[in-house]
């Protein structure tokens, strides 16, 4: 009966013990103080002198540890951690996942002997070791021991394994309570890393922010960014912070050298903790450098699934990086990538906003920018110039305000620069009441997705002028030689009379030759007037009904004299069904003839000329065709122009003014 109230008030007081260790436990959510508290509360309740708790990851690996010695708390290194679990007590607990009891540590091989157990030293113990066991989960294991040999017991086992249950569970927490923690500090670096980087748009600054952000984050001696270069495809060093900033800008590695290269190369992220035996390591750089690098943390920077360079940690200074750092490396160049091409494209928007500002500014002729109803949006400088406001006068004023459109040529509601650019002449009104004659380019362009009308004004009054003076030296011209050369035609008219001109073969022929060149003469004199009288927009002649036929044989008459001179072949094709025309019949054959000099000017000697006529419908369609060299792709918009003359070409010493299309236009 005494017996069994003895073990009554054992069991209740053991509940009681377990009851009390269960609120300190749940009291304490810091693994290590916790570990501590576990290990005090349990020495106390068995009445041990030493031992230890080893908490381990779900690789059997330690991570945390408490060790007490006499009241005193003792760390151990990770490596003689391991040696406890793989040789010690503690480590035949955890293979065989079950309790342990040692009553005389001397005399059970599973205890590791150490110096201090020496006969002259501590001496023989006794030990008690349990798994801390969660759901069928091995998460560590605690030792206890007592200097005397034999002291432990059955009961202090069972006692010390409802500790450890207590313990597993606790440990447990501690350790989701440590996750938790860990993923909201990695979340709260993210964050505000997010928030830092994203703050700017300038690419100097937002990597700045990129490496000051894992520096604070991770603690580590050196931070570096490279950028891979697309055209050589290499990785260029772009920014670092630490003692190697001054002297990494500008480095520059091959893809899949080193770690930094094998990481952009195959977009992994890695974690060295001794760089010097990893086989990747290029210590090329740290000779250049003066550096000694010994652990290395490096992850890709990614924009839009591609990866465009790498972030690198160098030597943590805690001595390792810890399981975080691969994450916030990773975590932050995912963020890196996004910003840095926000960066890239905001700097590439300035720089042709730049470029654009400087052709704008630095153009010489006037530049007006207007909505598509024509109030000015931007003018450069010359504008100003050329109308006499400043830029904000400008911007309170229409287009149509300094000139009048030529609505035929750009069409109504501009639909006719939907093709491309129109060009049209016009007259400019500056503030002073001045006019200038203006050549006006106007095209429609997109604004951030707005139509927007583009309206270049070059003052074209120096053209005007020398075509003013042009115009009067013709007609000065025209009117100098009219009177001496009608004396001359009425002197051959005389001559051709004469009969001893017309009995004489040779001097008939003379004065014959002589009234033709003053033919061309008179043409070419008359098509000086005439071609300013069209240009004015003049009538001349008279329309009247004219032989095709007859038309084409006169300029035959005319011109073959020079067709034979370089042995041309000068015929004719005229079909049967074209009917007369109305036109001018001097002006015409002016213009037959005009053309076929041309052709036979510009075909070499033993050329074939044609003029040829054909109905078409209600048209009459005339030609003259050569074999000359015809007329470049690139001038054909050119030779109706006046004093327009194609110069390129195999035959050369052709001579003229260039007025003979002009007229025929």
């Amino acid at each position: 009966m005494a017996q069994s109230s003895k073990e009554n008030t054992t069991t209740r007081a053991s509940l009681e013990l377990l009851y009390h260790v269960s609120r300190e436990l749940a009291a304490a959510l810091d693994l290590r103080t916790l570990l501590r508290r576990i290990m005090f509360l349990s020495l106390k309740a068995v009445k041990g002198i030493s031992g230890s708790i080893i908490v381990m990851d779900e690789h059997g690996v330690p991570v945390d540890s408490a060790i007490i010695h006499a009241g005193q708390v003792f760390d151990e290194t990770t490596r003689q951690l391991r040696v406890t679990l793989e040789q010690g007590l503690a480590g035949w607990v955890v293979r065989n996942e079950k309790a342990a009891l040692v009553s005389d540590t001397s005399k059970d091989d599973r205890w590791l002997k150490r110096p201090d157990d020496d006969l002259d030293q501590t001496g023989p113990k006794s030990s008690v070791s349990a798994p801390l066991m969660l759901r069928d989960k091995l998460v560590g294991v605690m030792t206890l021991t007592h200097p005397t040999p034999g002291y432990f017991t059955q009961e202090h086992l069972n006692l010390v394994q409802a500790l450890a249950d207590q313990a597993g569970i606790a440990v447990q927490n501690a350790q989701l309570y440590r996750e938790s923690q860990r993923k909201a500090q990695v979340m709260s670096a993210l964050a505000e890393s997010a928030a830092s980087i994203n703050a700017t748009l300038n690419l100097r600054d937002v990597l700045q922010r990129i490496l000051t952000q894992i520096s604070q984050a991770l603690q580590v001696e050196v931070v570096s960014l490279a950028l891979i270069d697309p055209r050589s495809q290499e990785l260029e060093y772009r920014a670092a912070i630490g003692s190697t900033k001054d002297k990494i800008v500008g480095e520059r590695l091959k893809l899949g050298q080193g770690v930094a290269g094998w990481v952009a190369e195959n977009g992994k992220a890695a974690i060295i903790p001794n760089a010097h035996k990893d086989p990747r390591f290029f210590s090329g750089v740290d000779e250049r450098l003066n550096f000694s690098t010994r652990a290395i943390a490096c992850a890709p920077i990614r924009s839009q699934g591609q990866v465009i360079g790498i972030l690198e940690a160098l030597n943590p200074i805690t001595g390792n990086f810890d399981s975080d750092a691969l994450l916030v490396l990773t975590g932050i160049g995912n963020l890196a990538g996004t910003a840095i091409n926000h960066a890239q494209l905001f700097e590439e928007v300035q720089q042709a906003h730049r470029r654009f500002r400087d052709l704008f500014e630095d153009s010489i002729d006037p530049i007006f920018v207007t909505d598509i109803e024509g109030k000015i949006v931007e003018a450069n400088r010359p504008a100003e110039i050329m109308t006499g406001f400043d830029d904000k006068t400008l911007a309170n004023m229409s287009i149509h305000h300094f000139h009048q459109v030529d609505w035929k040529v750009v069409g109504q509601e501009f639909d006719n620069l939907q093709t491309g650019t129109c060009m049209y002449e016009a007259t400019m009104h500056s503030s002073n009441g001045d006019e200038l004659p203006i050549e006006v380019f106007v095209r429609q362009v997109n604004i951030e997705g707005i139509a927007h009308l583009q309206w270049i004004m070059r003052d074209i009054t120096q053209r005007k002028q020398f075509e003013k003076m042009r115009e009067d030296l013709v007609s000065s011209i025209y009117h100098d030689l009219r009177s001496p050369l009608a004396n001359v035609v009425s002197g051959l008219d005389m001559l051709q009379t004469m009969p001893q001109i017309r009995a004489d073969s040779t001097m008939d022929s003379i004065v014959d030759i002589a009234m033709r060149s003053t033919d061309r003469i008179q043409r070419l004199t008359q098509s000086l007037l005439d071609t300013t009288r069209l240009e004015a927009g003049q009538k001349i002649g008279d329309a009247l009904p004219t032989s095709v036929a007859e038309l084409i044989n006169e300029t035959v008459d005319v011109v073959a004299p020079h067709a034979e001179s370089k042995q041309h072949e000068l015929s004719v094709s005229v079909s049967e069904n074209v009917p007369s025309i109305m036109v001018d019949p001097d002006m015409m054959k002016r213009v037959l003839i005009n053309l076929t000099e041309n052709a036979i000017k510009y075909t070499p000697p033993g050329g074939k000329i044609t003029i040829g006529a054909k109905r078409k419908s209600t048209e009459v369609h005339i030609w003259v065709e050569d074999t000359g060299r015809g007329i470049p792709l690139e001038d054909q918009h050119t030779v109706f122009e006046k004093f327009t003359r194609v110069r390129s070409g195999g035959t050369g010493g052709t001579r003229g003014l260039g007025l003979g299309l002009a007229f025929c236009k």
